[in-house]
């Protein structure tokens, strides 16, 4: 009687045939998966092509290798943002990772470039177009940085990059790349010309100005270099985002309501490049303290926050601001309140 309980029991406790095989499946396909992960893993890491040209690729402070991997994949600088997080994370680098510019190649796999970053080995040959510079000051810069005065302005005239697309937003009168380049570091060597360094400038901005940028600016009835000169005008008066979505709405209310743009910096920009010093009186084009409407060129390089501004305006109704010289902007819907807060918080900067 024992016996047969035990022989019963043990029976009771073997696991089916069909079972055993439909695990011997899942273990198979559990295995054959995660090799085929492995392979894709690998081959995620290695590199985009075999390209040797040189990116410029800036890791900014505070940046975490979620945001770096996915601008590295979006430049095709790397295969795959999650093969990159995962080896980044697999070899506890994460908190290694540097800000700074570095110049890398599509041809350097993942495991390259993540070195480059964590040793913080930044690019050395550089050239910067800073936001809110004036061409001449652009030309300083780039003969400061060993291109000869010739080279320079040969690479600073128009005709030749006809083929990129921003071009095709200047007026055919206007003869300068004023406010066409973006700002950023590039890469040059001995042998660089400087209409390389221009060129990758333009095509920067170009990327910039997309079609949706085009066509906030044509809602707000501005042609996409009117718009650009907004830009350039919001650059120069104020760097706070918040401030220059608010100055946007002053400047674009002003414009259809025919007033004068009342702008400080578009008058020094007429005084400065007709060699007249801090003038805010001389009478130019662009001194739109005397004049209506936008100057007709930008005045200066711009920067993204300058271009969100000018497509997306505060909705606000001031009609007047003023700087401080506690660094805060002032606004305001009268004439009377406008100068009230001009004389109790700007002095310096208002030449009292």
């Amino acid at each position: 009687m024992s016996t047969y309980k035990q022989v019963n029991k043990k029976r009771k406790t073997r696991m089916p045939r069909r079972v055993i095989a439909v695990l011997g499946v899942l273990i198979l396909l559990v295995i054959i998966g995660a090799v085929t992960v492995r392979r894709v893993y690998y081959a995620k890491l290695e590199p985009v092509s075999s390209s040797q040209q040189t990116q410029i690729f800036t890791v900014d402070q505070g940046s975490s290798v979620k945001e770096i991997a996915a601008e590295l994949e979006n430049d095709k600088l790397i295969r795959s943002a999650w093969a990159m997080e995962l080896y980044v994370h697999s070899k506890e680098l994460g908190s290694s990772m540097q800000a700074g510019t570095y110049a890398l190649s599509p041809s350097d796999g993942t495991a390259k470039i993540v070195t480059t970053i964590t040793r913080g080995a930044v690019a050395t040959e550089l050239v910067t177009i800073l936001p809110g510079q004036r061409i001449d000051q652009i030309r300083t810069s780039l003969i400061n940085d060993g291109f000869s005065p010739v080279s320079v302005d040969a690479a600073l005239q128009p005709n030749q990059y006809k083929d990129l697309p921003i071009l095709a937003f200047k007026p055919a009168s206007v003869d300068t790349l004023e406010g066409l380049l973006w700002p950023d570091s590039f890469q040059k060597t001995g042998s660089t010309d400087p209409s390389v360094i221009i060129r990758e400038s333009l095509k920067a901005m170009g990327d910039q100005v997309t079609p949706d940028v085009q066509a906030a600016y044509a809602a707000q009835g501005l042609t996409t270099y009117q718009g650009i000169t907004l830009a350039s005008i919001i650059t120069r008066e104020v760097s706070k985002p918040s401030d220059q979505a608010q100055v946007a709405q002053v400047f674009l209310s002003r414009l259809k309501q025919g007033m004068q743009l009342g702008s400080d910096v578009t008058a020094l920009y007429g005084a400065a490049i007709a060699g007249k010093g801090q003038d805010l009186t001389y009478d130019s084009q662009y001194n739109t303290l005397i004049h209506t409407g936008l100057p007709p060129t930008p005045i200066s390089t711009i920067t993204k926050n300058a271009l969100i501004a000018s497509t997306n305006p505060a909705a606000t109704t001031w009609l007047f601001f003023v700087a401080g010289d506690d660094g805060t902007t002032y606004f305001s819907n009268t004439l009377q309140e406008h100068e009230a807060l001009a004389q109790k918080y700007c002095h310096k900067l208002c030449g009292r």
